[in-house]
């Protein structure tokens, strides 16, 4: 595929607009662990939906204020007639004292990929953390064995601080899980 000339529009997911994003989420789940894609998500082959209880909690981390628990922001990418070809979102850490930190997670719509969607996708995420005053850094975990996704990662700047060794066993197989992370100059 080649790259795109023009990047789609880059906009939040706004409560309106949420059901429209859990269908193209689950579309994009469908393919997690076939064989032409493999796995880039925790999940088995024939269970690979957004689960209703986390859909409920992003649907409401969408409202809650950012360094709050819970707060979650996500942004699609959409042609300009208006189709979802990529998503990205950030989100605050489960854990007590991590308020400075947050969560990536991304996906790019099949027909879209390796065309500079998630190159975009991530720039505009990084710029939205970097312009809040209580973030720092952006952490992500990858399957090990996703290696388009590591490499789009390390060169939008993310570093590689370790690797759980067959994290999951999915589907009869082992599956690593690196996490990476980058840190938010604040140099305007």
């Amino acid at each position: 595929m080649t790259k795109l000339t023009t990047i789609p529009s880059i906009v939040a997911v706004s409560p309106n607009e949420f059901r429209e994003f859990i269908i193209y989420l689950n579309d994009h789940l469908a393919e997690n662990g076939s064989p032409e894609v493999g796995y880039f998500q925790p999940m088995a082959r024939n269970a690979s939906i957004f689960p209703a209880d986390r859909e409920a909690a992003f649907l409401v981390g969408l409202e809650v204020p950012v360094a709050n628990s819970g707060w979650r922001r996500a942004w699609v990418a959409r042609t300009p007639g208006g189709k979802i070809v990529g998503h990205i979102d950030l989100r605050a850490h489960p854990d007590r004292f991590t308020g400075h930190r947050c969560l990536l997670g991304m996906g790019v719509h099949r027909e879209h990929r390796k065309r500079g969607v998630g190159g975009a996708l991530i720039e505009y995420a990084k710029r939205w953390a970097a312009s809040s005053e209580s973030l720092e850094w952006i952490d992500l975990q990858v399957l090990t064995s996703n290696l388009t996704a590591i490499d789009l990662y390390r060169k939008a700047g993310f570093q590689t601080v370790g690797e759980i060794v067959n994290m999951f066993k999915l589907d009869n197989q082992y599956l690593s899980y690196t996490t990476m992370n980058i840190h938010m100059n604040y140099s305007p």
